[in-house]
């Protein structure tokens, strides 16, 4: 009967964590944190709401906890890679220790002295005060480098400021583990009573160095799912069997010394696997598949993580606490603007650094949550109304820590975003870099489509070749150079160099023109993704040709018509311009009989179109028809 209570228990949750999966995706639409939706949507659907997750299934489902723990802590691990930290060493300890130290302590004695103005602690004794106080201070000390990462990624920033920022978010939170481990240890003395003498002090040794040791031990036993060719499926769930493996170890741990040696030995699962993921990342050659396997379990993971958490709580705690946890908030931002200050100076960084050190450490999400559940689980007397705050941080942290990153890597200049789109200016061109056959045979196309065309190049033998086209030779490959080209309003801009001359003028036009269209001849394929980052459209000669034929073979009067082959008939892409088309429904444009559309693009997305789709400024649609409707409509759409 309980397994079976459990199974009807998991499959209510998979639903409601399938659609708060969906509703989040609704949060970050409007510019809310993924995991704010997550946990809204789970407190919705908890007890205090709709009761879809009752109080009994979140105890039962408690295993899923201690998965999404392993995987986070797998994670954390595995983004300490040393030979990433070595350029900045200095700087990342210096920080860390005034991040770590600062805000550890400063927080805790702040929190020991107005306990009695937060409501659960207020009746406690003073050792218990003591205890929750260095529990607070513990995971405030916490970051999250997932959020840490996508902002790095969004802003493609670079730099000493950037390497600092990541470094000391790893160690970090590796770190911040191990001193929870220490504090929870000590809080659970102080609240139960016990005696902080010489036996337990060595007793806690001892539990952290088996906690090491186990987790050694286990970063070779990761490694055995790399080692042989099995499905990458298989590899997934055996990397969450192992993680899960590790909580009932412990477990029966603890529970086999309680009844033999009369005294719990406690090894901490969250250490064991942060430092096992740390052992195979650093000291095998499994690291980058093993890192590729968690990104790609790890959003199922939050999703399960987060929407159960929300569901334990309660809507009505939540609300009388939010007071407490702004005040919480702040009391974290001014301990770690100090521990910057103190980070910057120590290692002797550049001085604008000073008053800004702080802000990339703001923001937290699946540790810092991951240490109060843990928290919550061990003293559910006060356990839920101190998660319940932490998570109210959280929230706070979620929305104002990107945003304070992000001005912060603009202010040190270590962001490379893509320059804003210029308006069109009325005119088709296009710009071909290289100069050689392919590119003059591009250049007689277009111009036969009535573009205007230029041809760039950086050999001085070009100058001298005949051609009909606009050339332009330039000395080398610089944003000096580039700009005297004055590309802003270019329709499309077109890469025939080598790789390498490619990425360098796909990187100064993306982070400096902003041009809408680049498109990029590859030469190697291993270069693709770096291109993609850039937005670039690319094109693999070899795989291009295979590809054509292969859609010859399969629709041949398709392929031919969007080629342009079939005579008098072309296809074209119009982007609305027109504010008169705005608003305006599909089935309403009256085109002409002899044009089609094929699809409506809106910021990059394909829209599942019809007759009934609205079409918005900026749309760009792909008609197919004969030239001569085609030329007519792209005034009506442009103009």
């Amino acid at each position: 009967m309980p397994i079976k209570s459990v199974l009807i228990f998991l499959i209510g949750f998979i639903i409601v964590a399938i659609a708060a999966n969906q509703v989040a995706k609704v949060f970050q639409k409007i510019k809310f944190p993924l995991i704010t939706g997550l946990i809204i949507t789970g407190i919705i659907a908890g007890s205090s709401v709709l009761n879809f997750i009752p109080t009994d299934a979140i105890d039962k489902l408690h295993f899923l906890n201690e998965i999404a723990l392993a995987i986070i802590a797998f994670s954390a691990g595995s983004e300490l890679y040393l030979n990433d930290l070595r350029s900045r060493i200095q700087s990342i300890k210096w920080m860390t220790i005034g991040q770590l130290i600062i805000t550890f302590v400063a927080s805790s004695i702040t929190i020991y002295f107005v306990a009695d103005s937060i409501p659960f602690m207020a009746d406690l004794s003073a050792k218990s005060k003591v205890a929750i106080a260095i529990l607070f201070g513990t995971i405030f000390v916490a970051r999250s480098p997932s959020s840490a990462i996508a902002v790095i990624n969004e802003m493609r920033a670079n730099g000493p400021f950037t390497k600092t920022v990541m470094g000391v978010t790893v160690v970090k939170d590796v770190l911040v583990i191990i001193l929870f481990a220490v504090c929870f240890s000590i809080a659970k003395a102080f609240i139960n009573e016990e005696e902080i003498g010489f036996f337990f002090l060595v007793i806690l040794s001892l539990e952290l160095l088996a906690s090491f040791i186990i987790g050694y031990l286990l970063g070779k036993l990761l490694q055995v799912p790399f080692v042989y060719k099995i499905p990458h499926s298989l590899k997934a769930f055996l990397i969450v069997a192992i993680g899960y493996g590790v909580y009932i170890f412990a477990y029966y741990v603890k529970l086999e010394t309680s009844i033999y040696l009369h005294h719990e030995f406690v090894l901490e699962p969250l250490l064991i696997c942060i430092i096992g993921s740390f052992t195979l990342t650093n000291y095998s050659k499994h690291r980058i598949e093993f890192s590729e396997l968690l990104h790609e379990i790890s959003p199922f993971i939050y999703i399960i993580f987060f929407t159960l958490t929300g569901a334990s709580l309660s809507l009505q705690v939540l609300y009388s606490v939010f007071g407490i946890a702004f005040g919480l908030f702040f009391l974290r931002l001014i301990t770690m603007f100090f521990g910057g200050l103190f980070g910057v100076y120590a290692a002797k960084d550049k001085k604008e650094y000073r008053f800004i050190a702080w802000m990339p450490y703001l923001t937290q999400a699946g540790v810092a949550l991951g240490l109060a559940t843990i928290v919550a689980n061990e003293f559910p007397t006060w356990g839920h109304e101190f998660e319940t705050i932490v998570i109210a941080i959280i929230v706070i942290n979620q929305l104002i820590g990107p945003p304070l990153f992000k001005w912060a890597l603009n202010f040190v200049k270590e962001s490379h975003t893509k320059a804003s789109l210029q308006k069109f200016d009325g005119t088709r061109d296009a710009v071909i870099f290289g100069v050689e056959s392919q590119s003059l045979a591009l250049a007689n196309q277009l111009e036969k489509n009535k573009w205007e065309t230029r041809i760039v190049g950086f050999d001085a033998t070009d100058f001298h070749k005949e051609t009909e086209y606009d050339y332009i030779h330039l000395e080398d490959i610089s944003l000096q150079s580039i700009l005297t080209l004055q590309l802003e309003k270019t329709e499309g801009i077109i890469l025939m160099l080598s790789d390498e001359k490619n990425y360098q003028l796909a990187e100064i036009i993306y982070e400096n023109i902003g041009t809408a269209n680049v498109v990029v001849r590859l030469n190697k394929r291993e270069n693709f993704d770096k291109f993609h980052k850039l937005g670039a459209l690319i094109i693999e000669p070899a795989t291009a040709l295979v590809s054509l034929l292969d859609h010859f073979v399969r629709s041949p009067n398709a392929t031919s018509l969007l080629l342009g082959m079939d005579e008098g008939q072309d296809s074209m892409d119009i982007e609305i311009r027109n504010q008169d088309i705005h608003g305006m429904r599909l089935r309403d444009l009256r085109l002409p009989s002899d044009v089609l559309v094929l699809s409506v693009k809106r910021k990059g997305q394909l829209l599942v179109s019809h007759g009934y789709t609205r079409l918005r400024l900026g749309d760009i649609m792909t008609l197919v028809g004969s030239e001569t409707s085609l030329e007519e409509l792209k005034f009506k759409f442009d103009t």
